[in-house]
């Protein structure tokens, strides 16, 4: 059944992306092939890009606060070899109940944008 909001209409799947859940752990998660550096510099680009609001930005341990709305969440990325990464999203204040969508748009934006690593 297709919902009505201010934009138009989004079927009832879109509309759970946008309403809260409780999201597990294991989806907060993703590893990439890409060395840190790269990750960590497409991880700005995702939070900016889907104008959340930068909180907090530390290179040296590679890792991002930002906010959405009233919630916090921290972003890290840690490296497991030269060419491949983990990035992971979880909310500042330890609570899994939030719209899906502020973790998908991250891990959306980064798989299109990624530079694989080359050897």
């Amino acid at each position: 059944m297709p919902l009505s909001f201010a934009e138009g209409e989004i079927s009832s799947a879109e509309a759970s992306t946008y309403t809260y859940q409780n999201i597990l752990y294991e989806n907060c998660t993703k590893i990439y092939n890409t060395d840190k550096e790269n990750l960590y510099y497409l991880a700005i680009g995702a939070v900016n890009s889907n104008k959340y609001k930068l909180e907090e930005i530390q290179s040296e341990n590679g890792y991002i606060i930002f906010s959405t709305g009233k919630n916090k969440y921290l972003l890290t990325i840690s490296g497991i070899d030269s060419s491949n990464s983990v990035l992971k999203i979880t909310p500042c204040n330890n609570l899994y109940y939030f719209q899906p969508s502020i973790i998908n748009n991250i891990f959306k934006y980064v798989e299109s944008n990624i530079i694989v690593a080359v050897e």
